[in-house]
């Protein structure tokens, strides 16, 4: 009884180009020419698609540069914000203490009325220079820190208002892209599903040399026309007369020598 063959599927290589699907481009239930033709109304579909996307420019970029810009600057403002109120609470906590040494003062001032000897007056006066010592210290620190809250509440007033204009020209390109898409919501839906079609029907392999031929080339195309009847549509050289025959006989993969773009 003879045995099953079971046929190993070749990996799919990420670097891999039509030039090294030529040979195994045949090998499915569907013929080159009908490859061949799924292969241009995908292309077709995707250079519409591209044309949808152009017409948005670089508002997509400018909406996500605004909001990482205002999510910066709102984490900046907070940060100033959290400043200002560990400032506060240190004026605070000087303040206590100011009111802490004087009660230290009242107290050592009132121990000088009863002292016996001079070695006990040196000692509570030295206290008492001490205590007033430190009400100097905690003053000059609260006004440090009252010099920092007016300069961090300034810079503070400027990127609130950097966040509301920003704010503002966000909405404003987020209201211009919206609109833009909205005009092409239906267009590029019945685009996508077209895509969505095709690509469906080709291989997994032919899929990958697709995408990475279109990622790599400026105008994103990966299958291309005959340009002027001798020329690849993709990088314009010259097509010898022999592989225009096997162009126009549609039974074979053809790709440009120059480019690596599929030539129908």
């Amino acid at each position: 009884m003879a045995k099953k063959v079971t046929k190993v599927e070749t990996p799919i290589d990420q670097r891999e180009t039509f030039v090294s699907l030529q040979k195994s481009f045949a090998e499915s239930g569907l013929s080159v020419e009908e490859k061949l033709q799924i292969l241009i109304e995908l292309q077709e579909a995707d250079s519409e698609i591209d044309k949808i996307v152009q017409l948005r420019g670089e508002l997509p970029a400018e909406v996500a540069a605004l909001e990482d810009e205002i999510v910066a600057l709102k984490e900046k403002a907070a940060q100033q914000s959290a400043f200002i109120e560990a400032c506060n609470r240190g004026i605070a906590e000087y303040k206590q203490g100011i009111v802490e040494d004087q009660d230290a003062i009242v107290r050592y001032q009132k121990q000088l009325e009863g002292i016996q000897n001079s070695r006990e007056y040196d000692s509570l006066s030295k206290e008492i220079e001490n205590q007033e010592l430190e009400k100097q210290i905690k003053d000059k620190k609260i006004g440090e820190l009252r010099e920092k809250i007016e300069e961090t509440a300034h810079s503070l007033d400027m990127l609130k208002d950097r966040i509301t204009i920003r704010t503002e020209d966000l909405e404003a390109k987020k209201q211009e892209l919206s609109q833009i898409v909205e005009s092409t919501a239906k267009e590029e839906k019945v685009l996508q599903d077209k895509r969505e079609a095709c690509a469906a029907k080709i291989d997994a392999r032919t899929m990958s040399a697709y995408e990475r031929i279109r990622a790599s080339v400026c105008n994103h195309l990966a299958v291309v026309r005959v340009f002027n009847e001798n020329a690849c549509g993709g990088c314009f050289n010259t097509i010898t007369p022999q592989r225009l025959v096997e162009i126009a006989s549609r039974k074979k993969l053809v790709i440009c020598e120059h480019c690596g773009r599929i030539l129908v």
